[in-house]
This record gives structure tokens, sequence and C-alpha cells, in this order.
């Protein structure tokens, strides 16, 4: 070849930076993998806001729950004790469940005196719980991995049925076990069993979930060459399980008119098969979409187990379902169990249990978006979501007469429209007081005769009727 000849062409053309990678590293630079679990924990609380939000805001209240918190932290908002009437005149709420976790929520309440308050925090508890399960599973399975896990938290079924259920005191539960287990899973002894403690003031059984967690915490901590750690554990086990045997035999019975705990005839009276189908159904649900059963070979799933024993050794079947709020505690724990095992089985001898693991995070991220088009959060897609309708619009102004300070008989459809301003009652449950006013939900016609029923609930007052909207009843006292 003559030395003047232009070369060839090459074969292989030279590497081009393509301005696709400039751009995802430009989102790199803008959003950083170490903000992705708040980002992920802002979209979720928005998300959860809106549900239960808007439930309120269409009257959709499923229980008095939220008018039985809303009482409580009235109550210490104003420096009182957690009377609820609901529950009946003088009732303090403590002889019902020892929840005073609860009282956190007072100055919020002082400043915004209203259920939607409770609605609000609630979801941001639930949504703070997402960072630090979002956080270890990045740190333990990568970047996409752990985000994907993240999302598949946050719109997990039980969470989404919580959110969906009003106001509950396990949205303060949430978060510590999922703090708790980020900091075993990162081999920070200590720091898990601290902040499993504050369990036993959330509800009288969670002492028993911070024994199971400070057990995990032993076993671990074991297991992994930290033996100083067993002594801490074994402190915290003895703890939870004290505070929560003194929390049943002793403090809720001091507060209770009984001298008793209430839920005792709910449990033990039924046997571990009754209603199987509808335990083995939940069970089901706890493990495959969630983890895809990969989380039962790792020891954090002993966490589960005290909710789990309660609520299938009761006789009331409402705790065996999936429905409600009751799973919401068991979400970080199956999540988290699932993000335990994904590294060993990740290097397994076996080649389809290492694809499994590899491909699991996308599918558990998978599963629960689809599963999301048939839960509370498919809601967000309807316009209506967002619109208050004209019948709510129609029951409110009829609520707005009864004035500030009046007592009120009611039932759940009022409720939370109430308690905010007036004193109270369950329809049926004023123990020999007159309240006031009457107000109650008949759009089943559950009632045939009103002024009947008002004469068998009060048989010496007199009521008339003020309002009939939408099946709305309300009735005002116009004798003693």
């Amino acid at each position: 070849m003559s030395p003047t000849a232009p070369s060839p062409t090459p074969l292989i053309p030279a590497q081009v930076t393509a301005s696709g990678s400039d751009s995802v590293r430009d989102l790199r630079r803008f959003l950083p993998a170490r903000r992705d679990p708040y980002v992920l924990a802002v979209g979720l609380f928005v998300a959860y806001v809106a549900v239960s939000v808007g439930r309120y805001r269409h009257m959709g209240t499923r229980s008095w729950d939220l008018g039985i918190f809303e009482q409580a932290v009235w109550a210490y908002a104003h420096f009182r004790a957690p009377v609820v009437d609901l529950k009946g005149p003088g009732f303090n709420v403590l002889g019902d469940h020892f929840s005073p976790v609860t009282a956190l929520l007072a100055p919020f309440y002082r400043l915004f005196p209203s259920p939607v308050t409770l609605l609000v925090a609630q979801a941001a508890l639930f949504a703070l719980s997402a960072v630090p399960v979002t956080r270890v599973a990045a740190r333990m399975l990568g970047r996409a991995r752990g985000l994907a896990v993240g999302v598949a938290y946050g719109l997990s079924w039980g969470l989404q049925r919580a959110v969906d259920f009003d106001f509950h005191e396990i949205c303060f539960a949430v978060p510590l076990i999922a703090f708790s287990l980020e900091a075993l899973l990162t081999r920070r002894w200590r720091a898990a069993l601290l902040w499993a403690l504050p369990l036993v003031l959330v509800k009288e059984d969670l002492g028993l979930t911070t024994a199971a967690l400070a057990v995990v915490v032993a076993l671990r901590s074991r297991r992994n060459g930290s033996p100083r750690a067993v002594p801490y554990a074994i402190a915290v086990v003895s703890f939870g399980a004290v505070a929560a045997l003194l929390t049943f035999a002793m403090i809720i019975p001091a507060f209770n008119s009984t001298g008793g705990y209430d839920y005792w005839t709910k449990v033990g009276e039924a046997g571990p098969l009754d209603g199987a189908d509808t335990k083995i159904r939940t069970l089901l649900w706890l493990l495959v979409p969630t983890s895809g059963l990969l989380a039962l070979r790792s020891p954090i799933l002993i966490a589960a187990l005290p909710t789990l024993g309660w609520r299938f050794l009761s006789s009331d079947d409402h705790y065996w379902g999936t429905d409600w709020h009751y799973s919401a505690v068991l979400m970080p724990i199956v999540t988290l169990a699932l993000v335990d095992a994904l590294p060993a089985a990740r290097h397994s001898a076996r080649p389809w249990l290492r694809s499994y693991a590899f491909h699991l995070p996308a599918a558990v991220a998978a599963a629960a978006l689809a599963l999301t088009t048939s839960l509370p959060l498919s809601a967000l897609t309807e316009a209506g979501a967002y619109r208050v309708p004209e019948r709510v619009r129609a029951v409110e102004k009829l609520l707005d007469t009864i004035p500030d300070g009046a007592t009120v008989e009611s039932n759940v459809g009022p409720i939370s429209r109430l308690t905010s301003r007036c004193r109270v009652f369950w329809i049926g449950r004023a123990k020999g007081l007159t309240p006031d006013y009457i107000v109650f939900n008949n759009s089943s016609r559950w009632v045939k005769d009103v002024p009947g029923y008002a004469r068998q609930l009060h048989p010496r007052a007199q009521y008339e009727l003020k309002g009939l909207v939408q099946g709305y009843v309300l009735l005002k006292r116009t004798s003693p």
C-alpha cells in the first residue's frame, strides 16, 4: 500500500457518547440515591392523605374509631384525662386499650382541632415507615432493587387497608418496627432494641412484639459475633413480656370501670382450626404478593408471631381476614424479612433460586402495582374522589345546626363531624343522660318509627324532628 494512500475505514467505529447517557447522569446528579427513600415517602404521604381525607370528605367513615381517638386526643390537648364518651359517659380510654402514645398528637390537634389532623398524622407516620424500609433495601440489594422493594412496601395491601380505615393507634407502631428492623439488618443492635421499646406505649399486645424483636436481635447478634449485645436483648425480651403482662393484668383494669380487660372474651374461645380457610388465605396474602414466600427464609418473621397469634386465636372472625388495619404492623416485618433473605438466596448453589431472588424485587413491585387497581389507592384515578358530593354538603348543613358544646347521641355517620365541638355519645349508650340532640344515619331505614325510637332511648324526655336529609335524622330535645 502506498504511504500516501488514505487509511481504510475502521471496522469498529469509535465510541460515541449517547445523549441518553448524559441525561441519566444528569438525573442521578439531580436525584442521588440517598434521596430515593424520602422522595418515595413524600409521594406515598400525598397518596395516603388523598385516600383517607377523601373518604372523610365523602362521609365514608367506616367505624366509630375516628371519633373515639379524636375524643381522646381532644382530652390530651386540653390537659385532661382521656375520657371517651363514645364508649360510655366518663369512660377512660386507657381502660379499653393502652395507647398513651396518641398524646403525641395533642399539640397538633390543639392547633388544628379536626379529625383530619389525625388522618394526616397517620398518613405521615405510614409514609415515614417507607424511609427505613427503602433505605436498608437499597443498601443491601442496590438502588434499583431497593427502590422496587420500597414501592412494593408503600403500596402493600396491609398499609392501604389501614389508610382506608380511618385512624388507629397502630400507625405509630409501623415506623417503630421499620426503624428497629433497619437497625437490625445493619447490625446496630442497640438501636434496634431502642426503637422497639416504645411499642409498649402504642398498644397492650405490642409488648410481645417488642419481646419478639429482641429475640431476633439476640439470635442475629450472636450469629454475627456480637455476644455483648445478647444480654441487652434478653433484658428487652423480659421487659416487653413483663410490660404486656402488667398492662393486661393491672394497668388497663385499673382504668376500666369493671376492673377487667374487656377483650379477654374474644381471645382463646376459638380453636386454631376455626376459620382455617380464612386464616390460610390471610397467611398467603401476607407471604406471596409481598415476598414471594422468600420471607420464610428469615428469622425476622418471628416478630410477626405475636400479632398473628392473638388474631388467629380470637373468636372474633373480623381479626382473621385481610380487611381493615390489623395487618399493617406486619407489612414492615414481612418486607424486611424478604430483604434479609435475598442476599443469601442470590448466592445460592441452586441456579433456580439465584434467578428467582434476582428477579423477585421487581416481581413484588409489579404485584403491588397490579393489586392496587383493586385496593383503596385506585380511587385516586377517579374524578369523583376529589369532589364533595352535594349529598354530603346537605347533610353537613343539617349537622351545622347543632350548636357547639351540645350533648349529642349519634351513630357512625355523623360522629366524625361532631366530636371536635360537641360531647358525643354512641346511640343507646348515654346511660341515663339525656342528650340535647339525637342524630343518626337512617339511610337503610333500620329505624322504622323515629319518634318511637327516641322514646325508647329516653322515655322521660320529648324530642321533635328538626330535619331529615339524605336519610340522616336530627331530633332536638324539647323537654327535660
